[in-house]
């Protein structure tokens, strides 16, 4: 079984601006360099078949390439707990877009439509049963932005649990059509 999800690398400048912000909160998992991505769509396990299917759907996607920019952090709760921090980033009207393609190419092949709302975002850090306070974190780092970066490709990873944490390998990349002068 391989568990897949698409997502979108930083580019290293960028993954350096968050690495810098990252600490300050105990009990917080802080993601490495290798880790820092921008989730488009969770597809899960799934058999190699399906697999191959999934790499081919996804390569029929066309989008122009597109700026944003780091905006802000943010914090997910699940249950009345502190689940993750993470980087914003805007605009979000492209990578929304691309999320509804994607979605569309991850139905196309065989797999259900994402039910979740999609916040697009960059995991800073995830918490075990107790996480620490986060409030100091988040108002320190409100201001968090970036100068702009060019979304111009997707990738479809694959990732393995292990004792040290997640590991990423990239499956396939997709990069964004072309400009046309």
């Amino acid at each position: 079984m391989h568990r897949l999800f698409i997502a979108i690398r930083p580019p290293a400048d960028i993954r350096a601006r968050l690495l810098s912000v990252m600490g300050g909160v105990p009990g917080a998992r802080w993601q490495d360099d290798d880790q820092l991505h921008l989730t488009l769509r969770f597809v899960g396990d799934t058999d190699p078949r399906r697999a191959d299917d999934l790499a081919a759907a996804l390569a029929t996607i066309r989008f122009a390439p597109f700026p944003i920019s780091l905006s802000g952090v943010g914090q997910f709760d699940r249950r009345g707990r502190i689940d993750a921090l993470w980087a914003g980033v805007q605009p979000r009207d492209s990578l929304t877009q691309l999320h509804r393609k994607i979605d569309r190419a991850c139905v196309d092949a065989g797999f259900p439509a994402d039910q979740r709302a999609y916040l697009p975002h960059i995991t800073l850090a995830r918490f075990s049963r107790s996480g620490g306070m986060t409030d100091s974190f988040l108002s320190n780092n409100a201001a968090l932005s970036s100068p702009p970066f060019l979304i111009d490709r997707f990738i479809l990873f694959e990732s393995h649990l292990t004792q040290a944490g997640a590991r990423y390998d990239v499956g396939a990349v997709y990069p964004a059509a072309p400009q046309r002068l």
